[in-house]
């Protein structure tokens, strides 16, 4: 169960990257100096790598399962 809520937390701040992103974005337009935008991807990407690492981990591990109708298994 820690490894659903730690996935859904991880999902959550993804997320809210991205929306300090888009809002850097905009903010800053007109000074180009400013590298809020890039730092706000460098942490995105940091954590979309974690959110695949805990999905690989619980998948291997067999806390995550698939029950879809084509894998067969429920």
């Amino acid at each position: 169960m820690w490894l659903k809520i730690i996935i859904v937390i991880l999902f959550l701040l993804i997320v809210a990257s991205l929306t300090s992103g888009l809002v850097f974005l905009l903010k800053d337009m007109g000074a180009p100096d400013s590298k809020r935008t890039l730092y706000a991807l460098g942490i995105r990407i940091s954590l979309a790598a974690l959110l695949i690492l805990c999905i690989y981990f619980g998948y291997e591990s067999g806390i995550l399962t698939g029950r879809a109708p084509w894998t067969g298994r429920y």
